[in-house]
């Protein structure tokens, strides 16, 4: 029996024993094309809806509006993105990516793709769907969850 067995028990623990085990390759993987996790999802919601708001991008990504703007400067400045003035409000703009960035978006999804498929490989396709819609209820459900041990008055050591 491990040491951590009881902590084995719970789903928070599992997910962030696999996201510390996930996330760092993750970013060696992206490494090669100059990108991190939170710029490779920039890049990707960019690509995928041309058009989107700074606001709208930092809501979709849950990443904090200053973090979003430096990592928007950095795409920029790699010439991957480009920013247009929203049509009829000139406070707001528009996020587009350039050839360049679609070409490098999709080369660096193409690693990302292929490292995704090893990480994966000991599961089939339906484990994999249920793996994901597992994670996400217990995204949805955290919030909710937290409220409820607030409400009873529980409080962290």
């Amino acid at each position: 029996m491990s040491s951590d067995a009881d902590l084995r028990r719970l789903v928070g623990y599992n997910i962030q024993r696999a996201s510390s085990a996930v996330m760092g390759a993750v970013n060696r993987v992206l490494k090669p094309f100059g990108l991190r996790r939170a710029s490779y999802s920039v890049l990707s919601v960019v690509v995928e809806t041309p058009g989107l708001r700074q606001a709208d991008v930092s809501d979709v990504l849950a990443i904090e509006r200053p973090n979003l703007v430096q990592i928007i400067d950095a795409l920029e400045q790699a010439g991957w993105i480009s920013r247009r003035q929203a049509e009829g409000d000139r406070r707001a703009y528009e996020l587009h990516p350039t050839l360049a960035g679609r070409a490098h978006y999709t080369e660096a999804r193409g690693a990302l793709m292929a490292f995704d498929a090893k990480l994966t490989s000991a599961l089939d396709q339906p484990a994999i769907w249920a793996l994901i819609d597992g994670l996400n209820a217990v995204e949805e459900a955290g919030p909710e969850a937290e409220e409820g041990e607030a409400r009873r008055g529980v409080q962290a050591p």
